[in-house]
């Protein structure tokens, strides 16, 4: 296969799953759960004796999905990923939590991609883990102020997205990896 077609192909499924992700986010939100609260979210033990809204475990893959987007189909397709999951984020999140959803994932994926793109020549492993980690410390604190009025499930957010991050993190490697040996560069 042409490696410039396979670049793109990639890149196509990412920006897929990436958008796929964030329906999820808040699919899982309202039902998928250990408990789910009253009038609040279903959650999730993401450590002992501390829990987290189910979402963020998609949340988490965004992050490190949107940054292959952009590997793979540049800052144009990042831009317009950010722009798509945004719009998905207010169609699909509940009435109660459209503000929140749609700004703390605006602000998040901005985030990241403005600490990935410095650092991505530098290291594809380095620029997915610090992007990751700006962007759950935003998404984290301003969904939760916006949605909640509270950081009470701040620790169980921001862990429960850095299992994401760290799941995704040996992947990136392998990608990296087979990357070199292909000659695929990044768009």
């Amino acid at each position: 296969m042409n490696r410039d077609l396979l670049r793109k192909a990639e890149g196509a499924l990412y920006l897929c799953l990436f958008a796929g992700s964030i329906p999820l986010a808040n699919w899982m939100i309202g039902n998928v759960g250990t408990t789910c609260l009253p009038e609040g979210p279903c959650v999730i033990p993401v450590w002992p004796g501390i829990v987290a809204p189910s979402g963020v475990l998609a949340v988490g893959a965004a992050l490190v999905l949107r940054d292959l987007v952009q590997r793979r189909l540049g800052l144009r397709w990042a831009f317009a990923a950010i722009v798509i999951g945004a719009v998905l984020s207010g169609l699909v999140a509940p009435p109660a939590l459209v503000l929140a959803s749609v700004a703390a994932f605006a602000l998040s994926e901005s985030a990241d991609l403005a600490v990935f793109t410095p650092l991505q020549r530098k290291g594809l492993v380095l620029a997915v883990a610090a992007s990751g980690i700006v962007g759950i410390l935003a998404d984290s604190l301003l969904f939760l102020w916006l949605a909640f009025g509270s950081l009470d499930f701040l620790w169980g957010q921001v862990i429960g997205k850095g299992w994401a991050l760290l799941l995704a993190l040996p992947a990136i490697h392998l990608l990296r990896l087979r990357d070199r040996r292909l000659g695929l560069a990044p768009a």
